[in-house]
């Protein structure tokens, strides 16, 4: 097809959306009937440009103009703060719960493996030999160490923000990484391995009381995070492999917007749980920080398993509303 005769055969009709979309307070009942029949003749002919020719310029250019059109034939949009206060009581909570088979499998597989190999490394002088040199585990995981330094060799503002945004990317890629189908498996292990050599190495040395009130008040909010992750990169995958009645893209757009949802999601999660890594660990008593992390964690729970529990039963999956998916044009078949 070409693309350029195509346009120019259909430029006056965009040309006329474009007009009727932009005063759509101000039309008439025959110019609104115009605008709505013009939209779906505009969508008709972006899905042959998508088809027959898929001119870059072109589907841009029609996908704004029927985005602009959807707005004036629909009507003003929802503020900006009920979409917000949507994504937190509805969309957000409703994707935890869905997709909790997932996670929760993740998470007990994940620590039970980090258990194991932990003893194994503790029980293992040889193990230990192997994984670090005897003067770099002393200066790590002795008392007064590293590892209880790492806490709070920076300002608590600048300690949380790193924190925050390295899992907050790491949570990403394990949920967008599940189209690649090994992703989520190899940042799962990687996690699990870390935890069970500084639980390991801390065993060996007598601290693991230590190792679990510092690691405990933040990373009880922060794994359930990142088993989350993990868990939907693997649902994704899965999808991938087997997406059900459905075509694979349809299957595949539905899971990638409710993984939009759940990044979105996450990062606020893990933004709370870096504050607590930043502002608590290093800061406060055992007691006090391993207080705060037990609320936290049992907040969330109580945000999945009773706020997600019923948007769900109210139908929400944490997809985008129908109006904000692509347009479909009937086909026959």
């Amino acid at each position: 097809m070409d693309i350029d005769a195509y346009a120019a055969a259909h430029r006056a009709e965009w040309a006329r959306l474009a007009q009727l979309s932009n005063r759509s307070r101000a039309l008439d009942g025959g110019e609104a009937d115009e605008l709505v029949a013009l939209y779906q003749n505009v969508a008709t002919h972006l899905s042959v440009v998508r088809s027959a020719a898929p001119d870059a310029v072109v589907v841009g250019h029609l996908s704004s103009l029927l985005a602009t059109a959807r707005g004036a034939i629909a009507g003003p949009r929802v503020p900006a703060w009920r979409e917000i206060l949507y994504f937190f009581t509805d969309g957000f909570p409703a994707a935890l719960y869905r997709a909790r088979r997932w996670w929760i499998a993740t998470a007990v597989i994940s620590l039970v493996a980090a258990f194991f190999m932990g003893w194994y490394i503790a029980a293992n002088p040889r193990v230990q030999g192997e994984l670090a040199s005897p003067d770099l585990v002393n200066g790590v995981f002795r008392p007064g160490g590293q590892f209880e330094t790492y806490y709070t060799e920076f300002s608590p503002g600048s300690f949380g923000f790193k924190v925050w945004v390295n899992n907050a990317w790491v949570s990403a890629l394990a949920l967008f990484g599940g189209v690649t189908l090994v992703f989520p498996f190899v940042a799962m292990y990687m996690n699990t391995a870390n935890l069970a050599i500084d639980g390991g190495f801390m065993a060996a040395h007598g601290r693991f009381g230590t190792f679990l009130s510092l690691v405990a008040p933040h990373g009880m909010l922060e794994l359930t995070a990142v088993f989350v992750a993990g868990g939907c990169g693997m649902r994704i995958a899965w999808t991938l492999l087997s997406p059900g009645p459905r075509t694979r893209g349809e299957a595949l757009g539905e899971q990638g917007r409710v993984l939009g949802t759940m990044a979105l999601g996450l990062a606020c999660v893990l933004l709370v749980s870096g504050s607590i890594e930043g502002f608590v660990t290093g800061h406060t008593s055992a007691p006090v920080r391993l207080t705060i992390g037990f609320t936290a964690e049992t907040l969330f729970l109580v945000y999945v398993f009773f706020v997600g529990r019923r948007a769900a039963l109210r139908g929400e999956t944490g997809d985008v509303s129908r109006a904000d998916r692509a347009d479909v044009v009937p086909t026959r078949a």
